[in-house]
């Protein structure tokens, strides 16, 4: 008895908001593809495991799956449904007798859900693990409620999908010019009898950001800080920026820069708290492409290394230190600007100020201090 996995990875993902498949997304030291992949090939009831792609996206699929043994690739077509054909039609030549066909962008299938399915193929020619619904569910007309669903005959279909391999491909080949959503529908316009086994609410689909965020989430368990502090005297040929803001002063600060003390002790703390040494490393003041930059593209490298590290960025906290100019009136824009380059929430960005009641050279107007604090989530 041979039975051959078919992964379905030639989507382009477009609700996710990345610029890129979400199937090659890292998670941890993975990618969701090869998450999926690795549940089948670690599966020992599965003798082959086959993988659609778009074949624009070779270079990333073969970046993500490794050396893993795996058939070769075989091109999706324009939808879900011709992509699924193409994978059932490069299978025959494994001669399979069962087909298990599962969405890439299901990574967390556990081994005993697959059991399930393949246990109920034996006496069954469709198999489909599904969720029963727990939310009461309400039908409407136009965005007027018409009435109520019973939730015990509606439940939430899940992938893999399972088959007799000559029943599945029978049904594409009969139904081809349909639209479908999931081959269990194919098998029901065949009338091939479907047998419904108990899904796993682990069995999530990744499909927009937020499914991202919250797969990410369970990932990034080693929490890290860093601290930052820098100092700067003032200027008065110079405009003042602070915080990724501009600050209308008589005097600015003196730097290599645009010297802006609050973003320079920022990028520290983001460069400590992932073990990056410190903005000078990065972006010498001996540099002349330096001169008068933007700080902005200094704090975007930091975030950036924290990014490369599968990591997130969870809070910023900065204390800008001096008697004048007064911070209250631009500490929102400042937050504003600062979540913009970090590309998280204004909540997780807390900007302060304060003084050292006149005393060192803050309190004798001398110049500005800041310190900040990153904390940050990577992956162990």
């Amino acid at each position: 008895m041979t039975t051959i996995a078919l992964i379905v990875a030639a989507g382009s993902g477009s609700r996710t908001g990345l610029d890129f498949p979400k199937q090659y997304l890292s998670l941890n030291d993975k990618t969701i593809l090869a998450l999926s992949a690795d549940i089948f090939l670690d599966h020992p009831a599965i003798d082959h495991v086959q993988v659609i792609i778009n074949p624009e996206d070779e270079d990333l699929y073969r970046s993500a799956i490794a050396e893993r043994a795996l058939l070769p690739w075989v091109a999706g077509g324009e939808t879900r449904q011709k992509s699924v054909s193409n994978g059932l039609e490069a299978a025959q030549a494994y001669s399979p007798d069962y087909v298990l066909i599962h969405d890439a962008a299901r990574p967390f299938a556990p081994a005993d859900l697959i059991d399930r399915c393949l246990e109920a193929l034996e006496d069954h020619e469709a198999v489909l693990p599904a969720l029963s619904i727990q939310d009461t569910l309400k039908s409407l007309e136009g965005d007027k409620i018409a009435g109520t669903l019973d939730r015990d005959k509606i439940v939430a279909a899940q992938t893999p999908q399972c088959f007799h391999f000559a029943s599945i491909l029978a049904a594409h080949k009969t139904f081809a010019d349909i639209s479908v959503t999931d081959d269990i529908a194919l098998a029901e316009r065949a009338n091939i009898p479907v047998k419904r086994v108990e899904g796993d609410p682990t069995n999530l689909k990744i499909t927009t950001a937020q499914d991202i965020e919250k797969m990410t989430a369970k990932f990034l368990t080693d929490v890290r800080t860093g601290l930052g502090f820098d100092v700067h005297a003032f200027d008065v040929n110079t405009p003042l920026w602070l915080g990724g803001v501009e600050i209308p002063y008589e005097k600015g600060l003196k730097g290599h820069s645009d010297a802006d003390v609050a973003l320079h002790a920022l990028t520290d703390a983001l460069l400590g708290a992932v073990g990056e040494g410190d903005i000078g490393l990065h972006f010498s003041p001996s540099d002349a492409r330096w001169k008068g930059a933007s700080s902005d593209q200094f704090l975007v490298h930091a975030a950036k290394l924290v990014e490369k590290r599968g990591g997130k960025i969870s809070n910023i906290d900065v204390t800008i230190i001096c008697e004048a100019p007064k911070i209250g009136p631009y500490r929102n824009d400042m937050r504003q600007r600062i979540a913009s380059l970090l590309k998280i929430d204004r909540d997780r960005v807390s900007v302060k100020g304060t003084t050292t009641e006149k005393l060192g050279f803050t309190g004798r107007q001398e110049g500005i201090a800041a310190q900040a604090a990153a904390t940050v989530r990577l992956p162990e």
